[in-house]
């Protein structure tokens, strides 16, 4: 059996939760994974009564949900708080902006999040976590050891309590693995890993686009964290051969402008090798849904949506159930 295609709508917050929902199902998604911005899913309004609405409106549809999403408030957990999170968070989290109020604030916020999920029927919430190290990468003066250990210290006293009422609810946690947070790569997603005691709460929203232009084994993610694959993002990135006027670090540019080494792409329009990641979500035996998280500077969405959920269907294949050349053994 094909998993689910999905359509993450995060990147479709301002339109109205119904309007994306009518758009989706002419793409031909079976379902959504709903953000909770926009008022896709408004994480103070769900109690009962707003979830039930909820699925009332996907079942019309003809649509599933299977996780939600928060990475505007995770990111504020264990996050160097400063003026940008002010856009990005709810007035009620944001409050007068003191840094470690605004922390304790999104903590709240994402267990209420969990608990919000579990109303709405689902097991699954993604996002992000935010960093205390991220501003440390390649940094200079040089950053001692001690320094790094302090950060995943600072993230774990942060990021534990919430993993353990998710525990509590039968919730888990994916952090969409990507710059500015905590684990970035194989080897930060491993010290993430060992900073909260590999929590049986806390794994991956896998997304290869955050791997594939940083130089990362996007397909060896999966064999290595194989049973922490709790959600699966496709999305696609494009990255050049050759030198660029602004480099990895993206040299201060927008998305979308001439001369950058990389820039995100709709699916199959970019350098992603999706056939090897079927093989390894096969191997892994993910049984989840594939959700598109569609971002492209250079194309129209709803054209690009409609192609990436063809794209994908036409790229996922079941595993076998039979070795190959088992005929010649009779």
């Amino acid at each position: 059996m094909s998993r689910p295609v999905t359509l993450f709508t995060g990147q479709w917050a301002d339109l109205p939760f119904e309007t994306v929902c009518i758009k989706a199902k002419s793409f031909g998604y079976d379902g959504l994974e709903l953000a909770c911005w926009g008022d896709h899913f408004e994480v103070d309004k769900a109690d009962a009564e707003y979830c039930r609405k909820k699925n009332e409106v996907l079942a019309k549809y003809g649509l599933k949900v299977f996780a939600v999403s928060n990475h505007l408030v995770g990111q504020a957990v264990a996050d160097r708080i400063d003026i940008r999170h002010k856009s990005i968070l709810p007035d009620y989290v944001w409050g007068d902006g003191d840094p470690e109020g605004v922390r304790q604030r999104a903590a709240k916020e994402m267990i209420r999040t969990g608990e919000a999920a579990r109303r709405l029927g689902v097991s699954i919430v993604n996002g992000f976590t935010g960093s205390p190290i991220w501003h440390l990468n390649y940094s200079f003066p040089p950053v001692t050891p001690a320094m790094i250990d302090e950060g995943y210290s600072d993230f774990a006293s942060r990021w534990i309590p919430i993993l353990d009422r998710y525990k509590e609810l039968g919730v888990v946690f994916g952090l969409e693995v990507h710059p500015t947070e905590i684990a970035f790569d194989i080897a930060s997603a491993r010290k993430t890993l060992k900073a909260i005691s590999n929590h049986p709460s806390f794994g991956f929203n896998y997304d290869p686009s955050h791997f594939g232009y940083q130089g990362v084994d996007y397909v060896k993610f999966i064999y290595t964290f194989a049973d922490k694959i709790f959600h699966v993002h496709m999305k696609d990135v494009g990255w050049s051969e050759y030198p660029a006027e602004a480099g990895v670090f993206g040299g201060h540019t927008e998305f979308g402008t001439y001369g950058r080494y990389w820039d995100f792409r709709s699916l199959g329009h970019g350098n992603i090798n999706f056939e090897e990641i079927i093989r390894a979500l096969n191997y892994i035996e993910y049984k989840g849904p594939l959700s598109v998280e569609w971002e492209d500077s250079g194309m129209e969405r709803e054209h690009g949506a409609k192609e990436a959920c063809e794209f994908v269907r036409t790229v996922d294949f079941p595993s076998s159930s039979i070795a190959f050349d088992a005929a010649f053994e009779k």
